[in-house]
């Protein structure tokens, strides 16, 4: 495709930037653990970030998501990253009591809701002209099947809903931006990215030379000298800094 200058692309990432990512992983520990009150006070944001990078790390041991479909392999991944987050907060698990708590996050993860605002910036950005579409990691039909849970298919062109595990690369590798931008006939310099992930999403879209709005609504700490573009906690922000 003929790439042209002045053609801007936005593409998104999906987990906790499209949706609150938090609720299933919520819900799931609450109901291994026989409810909230058996957990007092213990702190689900900094748990739930914890299980992302344990994800991650697991993950690419394995061989990225392109190896995360399905299998014995995966089965374990997705159990231990239970095991080692509940550790680092006190909570020993065995692996029965692990492979529930996954059993439970998988069968709350499809009840999605969009952050609110978060339709309608999509919407408004494609009648705007800009070139909008998804980048995610994760095994195909696992991440599809949230897509269509947020009816995303409406909005976004098939064709622009990139999988990691479909194209036999995980962000942070540069390939996945640089192959968004040969799809879409656009230049890095003209794209930008939109994560909540630092490594994944800031650091990898920076180093394929997009522009990135860090989508901070946890208040994380920045991991490394990377410089996102903006930062933004909240869709009425993205918003003002997307369509000024």
């Amino acid at each position: 495709m003929r790439r042209e200058e002045a053609r801007r692309a936005v593409f998104f990432d999906v987990d906790d930037t499209l949706y609150d990512h938090l609720i299933p992983f919520r819900k799931a520990v609450e109901q291994a653990a026989g409810g909230q009150r058996a957990l007092g006070d213990f702190p689900f944001a900094a748990a739930y970030l914890r299980l992302r990078y344990h994800s991650d790390m697991l993950s690419l041991e394995l061989g990225g998501a392109g190896a995360m479909e399905a299998g014995a392999a995966t089965d374990y991944m997705r159990m231990r990253r239970f095991q080692l987050t509940l550790a680092e907060f006190g909570i020993p698990l065995t692996d029965a009591q692990a492979e529930a708590m996954q059993a439970a996050y998988i069968g709350c993860q499809y009840d999605i809701a969009m952050f609110d605002g978060a339709r309608e910036l999509l919407e408004e950005l494609a009648r705007a002209g800009w070139v909008v579409g998804l980048i995610t990691n994760g095994a195909p039909r696992h991440q599809r099947s949230k897509i269509e849970a947020m009816r995303l298919d409406e909005l976004i062109p098939r064709e622009r809903q990139l999988i990691s595990g479909s194209l036999g690369w995980d962000k942070p590798d540069a390939r996945v931006f640089r192959h968004a931008n040969e799809l879409t006939g656009t230049l890095p310099e003209n794209s930008v990215y939109v994560g909540d992930s630092w490594r994944n999403d800031v650091v990898g879209a920076l180093e394929a030379g997009w522009r990135v709005v860090w989508f901070n609504h946890r208040r994380a700490e920045r991991e490394s000298a990377h410089e996102p573009t903006f930062e933004a906690s909240s869709y009425a922000e993205l918003r003002e800094l997307l369509m000024r």
